[in-house]
């Protein structure tokens, strides 16, 4: 089958699918926007827009305008391959910054499959739920969104499978496409993620660092609210009177993934670090950036209690690779992370909103070793039996996508 997958930052969520695809003899193509070095077995064309979004449309619309460049971008690259003799018979692309739009005209018999990550609404996800942050004219801001999502609708029709990874992020598409989207998480490698009691690691500034160390982690992409870096900040103070020992890591970078950005010249970061400043022990507190994948994957499992929190948006990997190492766990009751965590269960569950039950849950986990490796081990055994890459989600992806070249 030739299949060409189509992602702003490829290989992003197809990282695993594409090696498995190429290892059974199937003729791979991908198309992104970024830096990418393939294997020698496929082939890989970086498309560039030829102009930038402009300022003097409609306001409402220039994040339209964005998917619009992006989707010729796609188009005049898809229009090379097709000029080179390239001629899929499946395409399986991401729809979130329009790549996918205009595709169809291209190669119209070909199949295509979309991956739904997350479909913006006005009410009952992200949009508003901070109190912290909220939005001064609601209207406007779901008339905003409803433009928002113009280009995964027009994706939408004329695509024949899509494909969600939880069933909360399915939940958030309209009802009339839910029934299509089948549910499959991206898969976790639970034979590389895994608890390890010998792991150490050696800190930037010489601090080695061992299980015999109490170790509390956080994690996110940016440090940002979205992800509840303005809370896990707040309960610092009290987390370090009350566990003296206690080092603190966070892994994350100063940029917003998500959300509205900080005020000019600053980041939320330097925003929330400044708020607690004189009430902390920098000696600590360990920011690490961004980390080679080995490197985060040690301090999972030198982490006693791992803390996630996220307002109701698109799920971590993180949180499933916690999971995996056996992390005891303190996370947001946010309706995304309820569908991986039943507290008291799998991890402790604690409102987004309240940094008291925060604090109290990361340190009565911290005084209770027999809680924390009964919730470590449940964790463990809920990613390996439902969510393990190679027996579970790398199988399913592999069906859906021979039933979509079969459709």
């Amino acid at each position: 089958m030739r299949i060409l997958f189509v992602h702003q930052n490829f290989p992003g969520q197809f990282k695993h699918i594409v090696p498995a695809l190429l290892a059974r003899g199937d003729e791979v193509v991908a198309m992104g926007m970024g830096d990418y070095a393939p294997p020698r077995e496929m082939r890989y064309v970086r498309s560039h827009a030829r102009m930038g979004t402009g300022k003097d449309g409609h306001p409402w619309s220039r994040d339209f305008d964005t998917k619009v460049i992006r989707g010729e971008a796609a188009f005049r690259s898809a229009m090379a391959l097709r000029e080179a003799g390239f001629t899929p018979d499946v395409i399986i692309a991401h729809p979130g910054w329009g790549e996918s739009m205009f595709l169809h005209t291209v190669w119209p018999k070909a199949r295509i499959g979309l991956y739904c990550e997350f479909f913006y609404r006005s009410d009952g996800a992200d949009t508003n739920f901070d109190p912290e942050f909220p939005l001064d004219q609601e209207e406007e801001q779901a008339a905003r969104l409803f433009v928002k999502n113009a280009g995964n609708y027009l994706s939408f029709q004329h695509a024949t499978r899509f494909m969600s990874p939880t069933h909360w992020q399915a939940a958030s598409y309209p009802e009339w496409i839910q029934p299509r989207i089948a549910v499959i998480h991206d898969g976790v490698d639970t034979r590389a993620v895994k608890p390890n009691p010998d792991v150490s690691l050696r800190l930037s500034n010489g601090l080695n660092l061992t299980r015999d160390n109490e170790v509390i982690t956080y994690v996110a992409r940016n440090l940002e609210p979205y992800r509840g870096y303005h809370k896990m900040m707040r309960a610092l103070p009290d987390l370090m009177k009350l566990r003296p020992n206690a080092h603190f890591i966070i892994v994350g970078g100063d940029g917003t993934s998500y959300g509205a950005s900080p005020p000019e010249g600053k980041s939320w970061k330097q925003i929330y670090l400044a708020e607690i400043e004189g009430h902390i022990d920098h000696k600590r507190l360990h920011f690490v950036g961004h980390l080679p994948y080995s490197t985060f994957k040690a301090i999972l499992a030198l982490s006693r209690v791992h803390v996630y929190l996220t307002v109701p948006f698109v799920l971590s990997w993180s949180l499933l690779e916690a999971m995996a190492t056996g992390c005891a766990i303190v996370a947001s009751d946010t309706s995304p992370v309820r569908e991986l965590i039943t507290s008291g269960v799998h991890g402790k569950l604690v409102s987004f909103h309240d940094v008291d039950e925060l604090i109290a849950a990361v340190t009565d986990l911290c005084q209770d070793a027999e809680h924390r490796a009964m919730l470590g081990q449940n964790a463990r055994e809920r990613i390996v039996r439902a969510y393990d890459l190679h027996t579970v989600c790398l199988p399913r992806q592999m069906a859906w996508i021979d039933q979509l070249g079969m459709a």
